[in-house]
C-alpha cells in the first residue's frame, strides 16, 4: 500500500491553498488532497458573497485581523498574476442614526489599529458618492474588493496538480486511525495511508476531529445566510459594496448590497439557524445534524442569549417585505419585493463552545500526526493564503515536514 507523505482533507479554498503551499515548500513530497464532493469548492467557498475583505471588523492582534489584511493583498496579487477576475471597488459602512454613528467611530478606530485606511464621509458626501444610499455618515474602505473564490480555488488546484500533487474527489472520510508512524484514512471501499494529516473540514470540522478522538470543547452550529439577487433593472443602483453598521453585540454583519464580479448585485445575507449542515434548498432538515445540535449544551445558551434577534431573523426569512426593509434603511429607493429574485444561500460553519461562547477567531487543534482547522468562517476565503502559510509553518515545526 502506498504511503503518502501528507494528506489533506477538504477541498475548499483553505484546503487547496494549503495543499499548494505545502507542495511548493516540499516539491518532492507525495501529497494528496481528498474531497468528499464530486467537485472542489462546493460548500462555504462556493456559497459566499465573493467579497475580498479588508479586515474592518476583527479584533486587533487576532489571527483574523492579521490573516485578513495579508490575505486581501495576496488574493489581489494572485488574481493579477493569473488573470483571474477581480475588482477593487471599495466598501461603504453606512450609519443611519446617532447610535450607529457612534459605532461607526469605534469601527474607524479599530481600522486604524489594524492599519486599514478609511475615509469618513458626511451625509452629503455619502449621497454624492452613492446617490441611492442615505445615512448620517459613512466610512469608505477603499481596500475592499470582489472576486470569484471558486475560480481562485480552481486555479490553485491546477497549480497544485501541475507540481505533482494529487486530488481525489468524491471520497468521503469514513474513519481515521492514527498509529505511531502513520495515519490510516478509511474511504468508501479503500484505505489510504499517510505520514501526516491536515484537515480543513469546514462545517464538518468537529466530526473529523471526533473521528480521531480529540477532546474538543466545541461543536459546529450551522447558520444559513440567505441571499437575494436584485432584478437586472437595479444592477447599477450602487457601484460599491454597501454595508450597515453592525451591532457589536451580535455575531453577524447585517444585510448588505454586494456588486458581484459577474455583474449583478446580491442582497444579504441574513443569519438563520440551519437544521442541516449542508442545506442549500429552501426547506432543509437533517435528523442527525438536528439531533446533535439539540443535544449540545452550547446551542441552548446561544439560542437563549439571542432569542429575540433569532426570531427577527426567522420572521424576515419567510416574510420578504421585512427582509427588504432592512435594506431600505440605507437604500430607500429599493421599494419593491419584485426586485428581490431567488439566489442560493450559504452556510456559515460557526464553532460554539460548550458554555455557549461563539468562537470568533480561527481555531486549530492537533494530535501527534495531524493538524485540524476547527473554525474558519468568514473571512476564511480572503485569508486562505495566510491560513495556508500558518499551517505550513505548524506542520514544519510540529512534524518536521
Amino acid at each position: 500500500m502506498k504511503t503518502y507523505d501528507l494528506i489533506l482533507v477538504g477541498g475548499g479554498i483553505v484546503g487547496v491553498s494549503t495543499a499548494l503551499q505545502l507542495k511548493r515548500r516540499n516539491p518532492g513530497a507525495e501529497i494528496l488532497l481528498i474531497e468528499k464532493e464530486a467537485l472542489l469548492a462546493q460548500h462555504q467557498t462556493g456559497h459566499n458573497s465573493g467579497v475580498v475583505h479588508a479586515g474592518v471588523y476583527y479584533q486587533p492582534g487576532s489571527l483574523k485581523a492579521d490573516f485578513c489584511k495579508r490575505g486581501a493583498a495576496q488574493t489581489i496579487e494572485f488574481c493579477k498574476e493569473h488573470g483571474l477576475p477581480f475588482k477593487q471597488i471599495g466598501k461603504l459602512l453606512v450609519a443611519t442614526d446617532a447610535i450607529e454613528h457612534e459605532r461607526m467611530e469605534a469601527l474607524e478606530e479599530r481600522c486604524s489599529r489594524n492599519g486599514i485606511k478609511t475615509e469618513r464621509l458626511s451625509s452629503k458626501e455619502l449621497t454624492e458618492a452613492e446617490p441611492a444610499v442615505v445615512g448620517v455618515g459613512a466610512l469608505l474602505v477603499s481596500a475592499t474588493g470582489i472576486t470569484d473564490f471558486k475560480i481562485v480555488t480552481a486555479k490553485m488546484a491546477e497549480l497544485f496538480i501541475a507540481l505533482g500533487g494529487e486530488i481525489k474527489c468524491g471520497q468521503e472520510v469514513k474513519a481515521i486511525r492514527e498509529k505511531t508512524h502513520t495515519v490510516n484514512i478509511e474511504l468508501a471501499g479503500t484505505t489510504v495511508t499517510t505520514r501526516y494529516l491536515v484537515l480543513c473540514g469546514g462545517v464538518m470540522a468537529d466530526r473529523l476531529a471526533r473521528k480521531m478522538e480529540i477532546d474538543i470543547d466545541f461543536q459546529i452550529v450551522p447558520f444559513r445566510g440567505e441571499y437575494y439577487k436584485l432584478s437586472p433593472r437595479r444592477n447599477s443602483i450602487v457601484r460599491r459594496l454597501v454595508y450597515p453598521i453592525p451591532d457589536p453585540e451580535l455575531p453577524f454583519l447585517g444585510v448588505h448590497l454586494t456588486p458581484t464580479i459577474q455583474g449583478f448585485i446580491t442582497v444579504g445575507p441574513n443569519a438563520v439557524l440551519g437544521w442541516k449542515r449542508e442545506g442549500y434548498g429552501r426547506f432543509n432538515f437533517d435528523l442527525r445534524d438536528t439531533a446533535e445540535m439539540l443535544k449540545f449544551s452550547g446551542f441552548w445558551t446561544v439560542m437563549r442569549e439571542n432569542f429575540l434577534n433569532g426570531l427577527s431573523e426567522f420572521k424576515d426569512s419567510i416574510f420578504k417585505p421585512g427582509y427588504l426593509q432592512r435594506v431600505r434603511k440605507y437604500c430607500p429607493s429599493l421599494d419593491s419585493t419584485a426586485d428581490l429574485l431567488p439566489y442560493p444561500p450559504g452556510i456559515r460553519a460557526q464553532a460554539v463552545k460548550k458554555d455557549g461562547t461563539l468562537v470568533h477567531d480561527f481555531l486549530f487543534a492537533e494530535t501527534d500526526r495531524s493538524f485540524h482547522v476547527c473554525n474558519a468562517p468568514s473571512p476564511a476565503a480572503t485569508a486562505a493564503m495566510p491560513i495556508g502559510e500558518y499551517l505550513c509553518e505548524k506542520v514544519a515545526t510540529r512534524f518536521g515536514f
